[in-house]
This record gives C-alpha cells, sequence and structure tokens, in this order.
C-alpha cells in the first residue's frame, strides 16, 4: 500500500514539475513593434505584469519602431523564425497591415497567433485646451471644412488609425480622401504630435488614454463604440450615442509568435497565458491599462485571427485599398 502510495506520489509530483518546466522560458521577451508610449508597448506591459508568478523569469520588452509592425514581422521571418522565448505584441492594425499586403511579402499565414491582451476601442482625442469642445464642435468644423481640421494618428493612410478618421469623416457624407491627415510612426509620436499641436485630433485607442486623462492634458470627446466603457471611461460618450452609429471600431490586442516555433515552446507561452487568465491579477492588470478583458489562446485563438484577416482583406477590397 505504501509503495503504490509513494509510486502515485511520484508521479503526481512529475506530472506537475512537467507543466511548471513547459512554463519556465528561459529569457521571455515581449517585443513591442514601435517607440514607447504607444498601444503596443500597453500590451508588452501588460504581459510583463500580467504573466508574474506564472513564468520564473520577468519578461524583457524590447521596442522595435519601423513600419507599425513591419520590422518586427520581417525580423520574425528571417533570422527569428524558431525563437521560443519571444512574443510580438501586435493589433487589429497589424492584421489590416497583413490583410491589405503591407507588410510586404509577410501576412498571417507567416506568424503564430499565441494568445490575447484584451480589447479596445477608438477615440476621438483633443488636446485638453482645443477649441472643439464636443463631437459636434468637431463634426461641425468639418462639415464646413473637411479641410481645415488637421487629424492624425499613429499609421498611414490605409491603417486602423487612418480608417477612424475615415469613418468620422465619412460619418457626415464627406470624402476622407479630402481630409487632412498626418501619420505617425505609432501612438506615442502621435501623442508627441497632438500635444505639440502639429495636429488637433488624434484618432487613437482609448486604453492609451488613462495617464494622460489623469495628467488632464487630452480630452476624449467620443470612444468609437457602441455602449459607453466602464471606469475610468464611464463618462465620455459614445460616437452611437451622439448620433454618429457608423464610427465605431473596436481593437483587438495581443501576440504572436514565429512561424517556425516548436509546439513545445509555442505551447508554453499558451498554457501560461490561459493559467494567467483565471488569476485576479491578470483581469486588474488589463482593465489598469484601460482595456476590456478578452481572454483566448492557442489554435482556437490562431482560428478566430485568421478568420478576422480575410474578413478585413473583403472590406479593404471594398473599399479600393487592394486593387485586384
Amino acid at each position: 500500500m505504501r509503495l503504490r502510495l509513494f509510486a502515485s506520489t511520484l508521479i503526481a509530483a512529475t506530472a506537475f514539475a512537467g507543466v511548471a518546466m513547459a512554463q519556465d522560458i528561459e529569457r521571455p521577451e515581449c517585443i513591442a513593434p514601435a517607440q514607447p508610449g504607444g498601444g503596443f508597448d500597453l500590451t508588452c506591459r501588460i504581459a510583463q505584469k500580467g504573466l508574474e508568478g506564472v513564468i520564473a523569469n520577468p519578461i524583457q520588452v524590447t521596442f522595435m519602431p519601423g513600419g507599425i509592425g513591419a520590422v518586427a514581422i520581417n525580423l520574425f521571418n528571417t533570422t527569428r523564425t524558431d525563437d521560443p522565448n519571444a512574443i510580438v505584441a501586435f493589433s487589429s492594425g497589424s492584421l489590416l497591415n497583413m490583410a491589405t499586403g503591407k507588410y510586404g511579402e509577410w501576412n498571417e499565414d507567416d506568424v503564430r497567433f499565441t494568445a490575447t491582451a484584451g480589447t479596445d476601442y477608438g477615440a476621438v482625442i483633443v488636446r485638453a485646451d482645443s477649441e472643439y469642445k464636443t463631437l459636434a464642435d468637431l463634426m461641425a468644423a468639418l462639415k464646413q471644412d473637411v479641410g481645415s481640421v488637421v487629424l492624425g494618428a499613429g499609421g498611414s493612410v490605409g491603417s486602423q488609425d487612418w480608417m477612424k478618421a475615415a469613418l468620422l469623416v465619412r460619418a457626415e457624407n464627406l470624402d476622407p480622401r479630402q481630409m487632412r491627415y498626418v501619420a505617425f510612426d505609432g501612438g506615442g509620436d502621435a501623442m508627441s504630435g497632438l500635444l505639440g499641436g502639429s495636429i488637433q485630433v488624434y484618432t487613437g485607442d482609448v486604453g492609451e488614454m488613462i495617464s494622460q486623462l489623469d495628467a488632464g492634458t487630452v480630452r476624449i470627446l467620443a470612444v468609437m463604440s457602441k455602449e459607453r466603457l466602464p471606469e475610468p471611461f464611464a463618462d465620455i460618450p459614445t460616437t452611437a450615442e451622439l448620433g454618429y452609429p457608423d464610427a465605431e471600431w473596436a481593437i483587438l490586442r495581443g501576440y504572436y509568435m514565429g512561424k517556425n516555433v516548436s509546439d513545445e515552446a509555442y505551447n508554453a507561452w499558451v498554457d501560461a497565458f490561459k493559467q494567467a487568465y483565471g488569476t485576479e491579477k491578470w483581469q486588474e492588470t488589463v482593465k489598469a491599462q484601460g482595456l476590456q478583458v478578452y481572454s483566448v489562446a492557442g489554435e482556437e485563438f490562431n482560428q478566430e485571427i485568421l478568420g478576422r484577416v480575410d474578413r478585413m482583406r473583403e472590406i479593404a477590397k471594398e473599399a479600393g485599398l487592394i486593387q485586384e
């Protein structure tokens, strides 16, 4: 009896150790493919803090700006295709770039989508001292002369940030091709442009705005969602309730790995995220960054993303962003 009990205990301990070792990622790293301060930075910080205690070693955040993710996806399809230690932050904008060919030869089939960080929403943001006190003020100015307002964000024409601005302009039946839009390399640079006065309106992500709201440097005229978000955004109206239901934009944030990583390495990260998702710490970390909790990882998530990119590609073709 004692022998059988000892054997059972040994088997259980060995199985538990195997799970722990699978999640003991040697040099965990999260690549934020832009300058510090934007959405990719935010996404990596969620993994860095939310996975504390789940994986043994702390996650290093590395910034890799260039082409709104183009440099990063190129690196992970050339020299780091099988890196077991690294995850790369992405957003719906990254998926749109894949769908429209902005990453050149690399697309959604050249990475392994690993896990979510949460969801975010677009926002119409101005400086605290802006002449536009409400969304109605801004829309009136656009309607009077669409070229009189300088909009900008962390993405080029055809990016998701450009799409937010275009949706806003189209909500007044105006031609997005006539708007004045300044492209920045990431949300951090766009915020600097707004605060520095080179643009008047930043069509960014609401989740990036917590520190700016706390500092009193910006005003959010509207969140681009159907329903109001919980605190700290509960007092901010939505584009839908202000009469612009078509000016909505939801953002998914998450992580991918190189396409040639082993199943063991991929599953180590997937298991770590799944374990973290069930903790109060993860929930608090996501919410503290202004995101809404959305927890999916592994092959289910990979398939969901592939479907999203297919739908984006169809929409982009209809909008003339892709010439067949």
